[in-house]
């Protein structure tokens, strides 16, 4: 089943069980990917779907960082309930630890010695591992490697 599917599938569930938060914010999602397809003009493929996921994910976690900041407590709650109906769909998030083993074995694999390379780093690990690394993670690790 693809992740469309799923997620369409989880609408109709979210709306028997009256979970009107999780049946939102899929509805967001789905709206989004009917938005990128109309786009792309063609259907999206699995990468892609996943893609727009994480900019859903990603949207909503700087909106919690602004609304802390204006003192909006209750909207930053609100983001992040919907961070976590989202994350549900994406793949598991690898541990630091795993990440900096991934990090250093890129970095081992590519041969790259300063910082100046680290966009090469960035781009091969993200596109290797796409939604399981959080890619701030992988950025600060990455640049003490190359220190």
């Amino acid at each position: 089943m693809s992740l469309i599917e799923q997620l369409t599938s989880d609408v109709k569930d979210a709306m028997r069980a009256g979970e009107t938060l999780r049946r939102d914010t899929l509805r967001m999602t789905l709206a989004a990917m009917k938005n990128r397809r109309i786009e792309t003009g063609q259907d999206l493929d699995e990468d892609q779907q996943l893609a727009v996921l994480l900019s859903a994910v990603k949207s909503r976690t700087d909106s919690v960082t602004q609304y802390e900041a204006n003192d909006r407590q209750d909207l930053a709650d609100q983001e992040r309930a919907e961070i976590e109906v989202l994350q549900g769909y994406l793949p598991k998030q690898l541990s630091e630890e795993e990440t900096a083993e991934i990090v250093r074995a890129k970095i081992g694999e590519l041969g790259l010695t300063s910082k100046s390379e680290m966009g090469q780093v960035m781009k091969a690990i993200m596109a290797d591992h796409k939604g399981a690394l959080d890619g701030k993670l992988v950025q600060r690790l990455a640049a003490q490697e190359l220190a």
